[in-house]
């Protein structure tokens, strides 16, 4: 059991924000494997702040799927406050401010990781937020920007000003913003951040590929929780393996292939949904490498779908690779939207 604020997990792992992939149609397909949260990609405040942009569908959660979190990039305190009052207002369950994301574009504009060479601006932002919302508060970070910059120092006073204030959880990836994602993440510095801070709940991040490193970390680390990030992408599977790991019982085996080809459908449908059809099927791609990965013609599957230039020709190549019923999948679909 994990308490964020008002937010009861019954295990402590969640699926993390990651730009790019995580809509709700992923949400809804790692939630439907067990995840007990999920959370928005990063969105910046000034989209958020966009009237006309926020109508859109794709910025607001899936029925049924709370609770999920949103997460908002920015640097300047107001903006960052009413972005985040916008995910309260739209039904969102949390907010997650990045002060980690290492993107070269974000960093240009003194977002994202950037702002761990800025301390204060970080405080104002959190306090601003705090204010503005009623719904519980997280920050990511990482450990600094670079490993001799001093910015170590920086981190540690932002970690230990937010904890005292109350923050409901602290997101740490261990690694640098300059290192990205190469080498390992540092969890040595993770459960030092819960050592310091026993009281505040830390939530750890770096390197869960597996079910097994999800468990290991909850075990041997000196964190509340874990995030599982580039390990969930193509692969909701992994949430109900930890929670197989955690109650005890034998790692589930591979999916069969119809049960594979059934999920990877419902997936591709959510995604055609909310977006225009070719969008949509250039945007699946990236899902269908990770799917692929447990299917035993890897490779064929993964060329045959990716090579795929239409909503039609994805689905045929699914049913190809995987045995599957297309037209009852996607039935079976538009029912749980229509419930």
């Amino acid at each position: 059991m994990l308490e964020i604020g008002n937010i009861e997990l019954d295990v402590p792992v969640m699926q993390a924000p990651l730009s790019g992939y995580t809509d709700a149609a992923m949400r809804v397909v790692a939630k439907e494997h067990g995840a007990p949260l999920t959370f928005t990609g990063v969105m910046l405040d000034k989209t958020l702040l966009c009237e006309k942009a926020v109508r859109k569908g794709i910025f607001h959660p899936a029925k049924g799927e709370n609770p999920v979190g949103g997460q908002v990039l920015g640097r300047d305190p107001v903006k960052m406050a009413k972005a985040a009052a916008v995910f309260e207002r739209l039904g969102y369950d949390m907010i997650d401010l990045n002060i980690a994301c290492p993107a070269p574009k974000v960093l240009r504009r003194g977002r994202g990781g950037a702002l761990l060479g800025e301390p204060e601006r970080v405080i104002e932002i959190w306090r601003r937020v705090r204010e503005a919302v009623s719904f519980p508060v997280t920050m990511k970070l990482r450990i600094g920007v670079g490993s001799d910059d001093g910015t170590e120092d920086n981190f540690w006073r932002i970690c230990e000003t937010v904890c005292d204030e109350g923050i409901d959880a602290v997101m740490v990836h261990g690694r640098t913003v300059k290192k990205k994602y190469k080498g390992k993440a540092d969890w040595d510095i993770i459960s030092e951040v819960k050592r310091r801070f026993p009281e505040t709940n830390v939530i750890g991040s770096g390197d869960i590929f597996t079910a097994e490193d999800a468990v290991e970390r909850l075990r041997t680390e000196n964190v509340d929780g874990v995030l599982v990030a580039r390990g969930a992408i193509g692969n909701p599977w992994i949430f109900d393996e930890i929670r197989a790991l955690l109650a005890g019982e034998e790692k589930p085996g591979n999916p069969v292939l119809k049960e594979q080809g059934r999920v990877i459908l419902r997936h591709f449908g959510m995604v055609s949904s909310l977006r225009e059809k070719l969008k949509g099927v250039r945007y699946f791609r990236k899902f269908a490498a990770g799917y692929c990965k447990r299917h035993p013609e890897r490779k064929k599957a993964m060329l045959g779908i990716m090579g795929a230039k239409s909503r039609d020709e994805v689905i045929a190549q699914i049913e190809k690779w995987y045995g599957v019923n297309a037209e009852a999948i996607l039935a079976e679909l538009e029912q749980d939207r229509a419930a």
